[in-house]
C-alpha cells in the first residue's frame, strides 16, 4: 500500500499545478498519469494569453512558445473579415501559441522540483472510501496496486472517472460536449504572419473553425461541433474546411487529434469528501472559445493551495474542501457564466446575422482584443444582441 496526502490523477496543465501547489504547501503529493508521455497526443489548438500565464506565475520559457500572436481573424460565412490585429489596435497584451508536448512536460517538471512524486503510465481503475481516506486502485505496466490518500484531486479530462466514482455529478450534457478534431498542418498559406484566425456558422454548426499558426507554414487547423446540430461528423466538417479555406488547400496534415470540450460551465458541485475536481473535469474551459489551459490551470492552482492547507489543519472533509469550490467561482466563475451567455447568443444567430455583424463591424474602432469588447460592440451593432446581451456589459 503506497500513501500519500494528495494523490492528483491527470498530469495535464491542471493537474500538474495542482501537484505544484499542493507540494510547494507542505503536503506528499503523487501525480499520476495514464500516458507514457506527458503532453502527448495533444487535445488544443494551444493559444494562451501572456497575461494569464503571468497570473499564474508563469514565465513563458521559447522552449514551448511556438509562435507569439498578432491578433485575430474573424471570417463569417460570406468570407467578410474582422481584423483585430496591431495593424488596426493597440494590442493590450500579447498571446502565444504553445507547443504542448512541451509544455505539459515543463508544468510537471515544475510540479516535480516542489517535491511532487510523478508516475507515468499510471491508470486510475477505480476509487474507495477507507475510513477518513480514499484508496485508489492503479495499474502500471500490468502491475495492480493500490495508493491511499487523504485528497484525491481529479484533474482527468472531460467525462471525469474518478469525480463519477466519488458520486459528484459532473458529467457533461450531449447539448454542451463540442466534438473537436484538428490537424497540424504544414504549407499552410496565410493571408497576415501570426494571425488566429476564427471562422463562424454552418462551417462548424454548434462551434466554429480555427487556424493557429505555430511559425513558418505551421499550424494548427481543427474544428468543433455539437453532434445533436449536424448530421455529419466532425472529420466530414474538418475535411470540407480544409479543402474549401484558401489557406488550407495545399497544406498537409501531420498529426490528427480528437477529443471533447465541455463547454457548459462549471457543473453544480466540484468537491466532496476527500476530493475537488479542476480543469476539464470541472467543466472549466471558456464556453464560447473551448479555451481551457488558462481557466484549468486556475483550478488547478487553487485546488492545491486548498488541498496543502487542508492537510495541515487536518481536515478533508465536505465541509472544508467547500473552500475551493467558493475560490474559484470567485476567480472564475463569473466569467464563464458570461461566456455561457455570449455563446448561447451567438449559437442563436444563422448565417445570414453572422454576415451582417461581421459587416457592421467593418464600421467599429475595437479598443482592444477581448471577449468584454466584442460584446459591447455587439450591442452597439445589433438590437438582438441589446436584448440577450445588454446586462453583461
Amino acid at each position: 500500500m503506497i500513501e500519500t496526502d494528495v494523490l492528483v490523477v491527470g498530469a495535464g496543465p491542471a493537474g500538474s499545478i495542482a501537484a505544484k501547489h499542493a507540494a510547494r504547501g507542505g503536503a506528499k503529493v503523487i501525480l499520476i498519469d495514464k500516458k507514457s508521455e506527458i503532453g502527448a497526443p495533444k487535445r488544443c489548438a494551444e493559444g494562451v494569453s501572456d497575461n494569464g500565464l503571468e497570473n499564474l506565475g508563469i514565465t513563458p520559457d521559447p522552449r514551448y512558445i511556438a509562435k507569439k500572436i498578432d491578433g485575430v481573424r474573424l471570417v463569417s460565412p460570406n468570407k467578410t473579415n474582422v481584423w483585430l490585429t496591431s495593424e488596426e489596435i493597440d494590442l493590450p497584451e500579447a498571446g502565444y501559441c504553445l507547443e504542448r508536448k512541451v509544455f505539459d512536460k515543463f508544468m510537471a517538471m515544475d510540479a516535480a522540483r516542489e517535491g511532487a512524486e510523478i508516475r507515468i503510465k499510471t491508470l486510475a481503475k477505480g476509487l474507495r472510501k477507507d475510513g477518513d481516506y480514499v484508496i485508489v486502485t492503479c495499474e502500471s505496466m500490468g502491475e495492480e496496486f493500490d495508493i491511499k490518500t487523504k485528497i484525491v484531486i481529479a484533474a482527468d479530462g472531460p467525462e471525469s472517472r474518478v469525480a463519477r466514482w466519488a458520486g459528484l455529478k459532473t458529467a457533461t450534457k450531449p447539448g454542451n460536449m463540442e466534438s473537436g478534431i484538428q490537424y497540424e498542418m504544414c504549407g499552410v498559406e496565410f493571408e497576415r504572419e501570426g494571425v488566429i484566425e476564427f471562422y463562424f456558422g454552418s462551417v462548424a454548426p454548434g462551434g466554429y473553425a480555427w487556424i493557429f499558426p505555430k511559425g513558418d507554414d505551421i499550424a494548427n487547423v481543427g474544428l468543433a461541433v455539437i453532434a445533436q446540430d449536424t448530421n455529419k461528423t466532425a472529420y466530414e466538417h474538418l475535411q470540407e474546411f480544409v479543402a474549401n479555406c484558401p489557406a488550407t488547400q495545399n497544406a498537409q496534415a501531420v498529426e490528427l487529434n480528437v477529443g471533447g470540450d465541455p463547454v457548459g460551465g462549471m457543473p453544480r458541485k466540484i468537491y466532496g469528501d476527500n476530493i475537488v475536481v479542476c480543469g476539464d473535469a470541472a467543466g472549466q474551459v471558456n464556453p464560447l472559445t473551448g479555451g481551457g489551459i488558462i481557466s484549468g490551470m486556475n483550478g488547478g492552482k487553487v485546488a492545491g493551495d486548498v488541498a496543502a492547507k487542508a492537510i495541515i489543519d487536518n481536515d478533508w472533509s465536505e465541509k472544508y474542501l467547500e473552500e475551493y469550490q467558493i475560490k474559484i467561482h470567485e476567480e472564475i466563475g463569473a466569467e464563464i457564466d458570461k461566456y455561457l451567455k455570449v455563446k448561447e447568443y451567438a449559437l442563436s444567430l444563422s448565417d445570414e446575422e453572422l454576415d451582417s455583424v461581421a459587416e457592421a463591424f467593418q464600421n467599429i474602432d475595437f479598443e482592444k482584443i477581448s471577449t468584454t469588447e466584442i460584446v459591447k460592440n455587439l450591442v452597439k451593432v445589433s438590437p438582438k444582441a441589446l436584448l440577450k446581451l445588454g446586462k453583461l456589459i
